[in-house]
């Protein structure tokens, strides 16, 4: 795919995916991930609650830096890292 924007895959998502990195299109995250779930269907609810909120053992950086919100812009050349955050005692 030409244009996309490049996902980093977090390790418990592959079994959507099948890849560790893969390209989606979309000019906020939400869009991203919309389009993700278009290409690998089911994987958006893993990542997005049933109140379009972003589920808090998620965690989404946009070219290293931490995304917390679905309205956040997304533009070409973007790279978007996936990731399942460690809980533990």
């Amino acid at each position: 795919m030409t244009d996309g924007i490049k996902i980093l895959i977090a390790s418990p998502l592959l079994s959507y995916t099948g890849a560790n990195t893969v390209e989606a299109r979309g000019t906020t995250l939400g869009a991203l991930l919309n389009d993700l779930d278009a290409r690998y269907p089911g994987i958006r609810f893993r990542m997005v609650d049933e109140q379009d909120q972003l589920r808090r053992h998620m965690r989404f950086f946009v070219n290293g830096e931490i995304v917390k919100s679905l309205g956040h812009p997304i533009k070409p050349g973007d790279e978007v890292g996936i990731v399942q955050a460690l809980s533990g005692g």
